[in-house]
């Protein structure tokens, strides 16, 4: 069983919850997820099944895009409204307001992680230092925020829709708008619309998925392909599809820069780079069986 399986993740449930849950209906002991999203967030996770969890690395520097909920006036040690509160205050933010200093958080910025985060810093990760009432030194990340605009606004909260980088902390980005804002905020939701090439629109939820069961969950695995639809696909000879398989670079006249190499059968065989010399970036093809290889010899 080999492919992606793209989740609707439901609030309360961890990343690892739902890669737990799929290990027991699928029977797959290799599952791993393309990108965490909190317990209180909900949206696209992608889940990579078997052989496909060799393309997790890729989604590393995968954008994502989220819709967010603004609350101004709130302030959190966690920057979200499951933390404690540390000042709360009414405020009547008007949407004029807001816009004004949006600009500031478009385009690359420095971001300082939270204290509330699995980053490591000298061997433990904040959130255990954050739990003890400890504060650890933190270094500012690069990221950048594509996209930052209001899309809707209820009671006071206003929804945000955000594309950006990999590492990017949307509670943070909150926090950091309340305080150019001089009223503080937090993040009251958080839902991920987009992760990488995959959309909301492809996803499945828990329900859906636990109902199908087995058959009907496997029969909705996307190609592992799909992760790489961005680069243009080039079909192998014969001789390149023999030395791929063989942990070798293809020869052929590939584009410059990533591609798709796949059989003269359409199967996808790895993610190669193009240029004067080739190389084999990561294979993905399914490996003849040890007795089939031997019947192949006779």
């Amino acid at each position: 069983m080999n492919g992606i399986l793209i989740v609707d993740k439901p609030a309360g449930w961890t990343s690892h919850d739902v890669v737990a849950k799929l290990r027991g209906l699928l029977g797959e002991r290799r599952i791993g997820h393309g990108g965490t999203l909190d317990p209180m967030a909900t949206g696209v996770l992608p889940v990579f099944v078997g052989r496909a969890t060799r393309a997790v690395e890729f989604m590393e520097n995968a954008g994502k895009e989220y819709e967010a909920v603004l609350r101004p006036g709130l302030e959190t040690d966690t920057q979200d409204t499951t933390g404690r509160v540390l000042r709360e205050e009414p405020v009547s933010l008007t949407r004029e307001r807001l816009e004004a200093v949006l600009p500031a958080f478009r385009g690359e910025l420095e971001q300082l992680p939270p204290m509330y985060s699995a980053i490591k810093v000298g061997g433990k990760k904040l959130y255990e230092y954050a739990r003890k009432g400890q504060e650890a030194e933190r270094k500012p990340r690069r990221v950048v925020i594509e996209a930052l605009e209001i899309i809707g606004e209820h009671e006071g909260d206003f929804l945000l829709r955000v594309a950006c980088s990999k590492g990017t902390y949307i509670r943070t980005l909150c926090a950091d708008i309340g305080a150019a804002l001089g009223c503080g905020a937090a993040m009251a939701g958080l839902r991920r619309t987009r992760a990488g090439v995959y959309t909301l629109a492809q996803s499945h939820t828990m329900e859906e998925l636990l109902a199908l069961g087995r058959e009907g969950s496997e029969a909705l695995l996307l190609p592992t392909e799909s992760v790489f639809a961005a680069y243009p696909r080039v079909t192998a000879s014969a001789a390149d599809e023999k030395r791929c398989r063989n942990g070798l670079a293809p020869r052929v006249s590939g584009p410059e820069g990533l591609f798709r190499l796949v059989s003269q059968s359409g199967e996808f065989l790895a993610l190669c780079r193009g240029g004067e010399i080739n190389s084999l970036v990561k294979s993905f093809f399914e490996p003849v069986p040890n007795t089939e290889r031997e019947k192949k010899k006779e």
